[in-house]
């Protein structure tokens, strides 16, 4: 059920399943106002009849089936616009967006039925005119507002700063659901915690990156403790160590329900790894500064972003709260937040005077921070960040020009 669950809700995220079901409601309109029609008045039936409305259906028809084909060709551009200036990990966002996918559906949507429509009327079926045209009219009424919104969507679709909006609105989802649940709802692994000398190792059924974990779902089938040993985000290889539960405890079937209660795939996703997305950003930061781009601004901009996101998060109230305490997973830690977020930064803007300043003026506003242990890895983090400046930068000038130590 747990994998089901999980699947459904990526695909709500999918782009044809909008379209299609879009074009299965312009079925439907189209069978109903057939079978509607001993319903609708002598009087409007003689003065709208098939002839009336076949006209409207083949200009909706081809009209659509061009806007349709030139839709889809536009979002395909962009996207390959947003691999080029942002990062790959930008698609899946893109892949995602709710609007793109409402309008593309209503445009393929119209084609389905007016499409439809006019297959009915050829093969005889041309009673209920009067509704069909109804319906053509709303049909018609929801591609026009439809169009005007795609236009207006069009002028930031596939842009650098929309790319850097859709990855910070990630990223803070993903930060928060981690303040919420910083173990996913389990008990914490730290450097306390003690696993019993004779605990029985369960092997990882397959190759790949762990995706999701149900907690709540493995504290049910778990007839004792459990300790995962990777956590999402991580590769996980197919007969390595993965679980581990006291010695005698369980068996197969109680092993195979365990492992049920994990999503592994191909690469890494953002529903419980809140690394991921500050590598996102980071990742865009550091195409920016490669030389074929040289765009120190967006450098900026990203560690700005990146400044607001964890300063929000140490601000937030932290939740304690275990939903599995028998189940105990590694938590990601903040210094390992400030490595995803700021590290590639550190290295790749060392040789820009203005790029390393503003990372040394963040880090030193981070290490304020109310969270005591990001605050300490935002310092530890400011002190290898001056180390790459000061011995990328070429004069003692600008070398004298960063900011002071906190």
């Amino acid at each position: 059920m747990f994998r089901l669950f999980v699947w459904l809700r990526r695909l709500a995220h999918a782009l044809w399943l909008r379209v299609a079901l879009f074009a299965v409601l312009a079925f439907l309109a189209v069978i109903a106002a057939h079978l509607a029609a001993p319903l609708v008045p002598d009087w409007l039936e003689e003065r709208i009849d098939a002839e009336a409305v076949l006209p409207v259906l083949e200009i909706l028809a081809s009209s659509m089936l061009a806007v349709s084909t030139f839709s889809l060709g536009i979002m395909v551009q962009t996207h390959r616009s947003a691999l080029q200036n942002a990062t790959p990990r930008v698609l899946d966002l893109m892949l995602e967006d709710g609007l793109t996918h409402n309008v593309l559906g209503i445009f393929i949507g119209a084609f389905v039925y007016a499409l439809t429509a006019l297959i009915l009327f050829q093969a005889g079926f041309d009673s209920g005119a009067a509704l069909v045209l109804g319906v053509t009219l709303a049909v018609t009424g929801a591609v026009v507002l439809a169009l005007l919104r795609w236009i207006a969507h069009l002028t930031t679709l596939g842009t650098l700063r929309d790319a850097l909006a859709r990855a910070e609105d990630q990223a803070r989802s993903a930060l928060k659901r981690h303040r919420h649940k910083p173990a996913l709802g389990a008990s914490p692994i730290g450097p306390d915690t003690v696993l019993p000398d004779d605990a029985r190792t369960i092997a990882a059924p397959r190759s790949g990156v762990l995706q999701v974990i149900d907690v709540q779902g493995l504290a049910r089938c778990a007839p004792g403790p459990v300790w995962v040993l990777r956590r999402p985000g991580q590769q996980i290889l197919r007969g390595a160590p993965f679980l581990q539960v006291p010695a005698g405890q369980g068996d197969t079937a109680s092993d195979e329900a365990m492992l049920d209660c994990f999503v592994i795939g191909d690469t890494r996703t953002f529903e419980q790894d809140p690394a991921f997305a500050l590598t996102v950003l980071s990742e865009i930061a550091s195409r920016a500064l490669s030389p074929a781009v040289n765009d120190p601004g967006t450098a900026i901009e990203v560690v700005s972003r990146l400044e607001r996101l964890l300063w929000d998060w140490a601000q937030a109230s932290k939740s304690d709260a275990v939903e599995g305490p028998g189940v105990f997973v590694h938590p990601w830690t903040p210094p390992e937040l400030i490595e995803a977020a700021f590290a590639a930064i550190a290295r790749d803007g060392a040789p820009m005077l203005e790029v390393a300043g503003h990372l040394l003026e963040a880090l030193t506003a981070l290490g304020q921070a109310p969270e005591g242990r990001l605050a300490e890895a935002a310092r530890a983090m400011q002190t290898r960040a001056r180390a790459h400046a000061e011995a990328a930068l070429r004069l003692e000038a600008d070398t004298a020009r960063l900011p002071p130590e906190a």
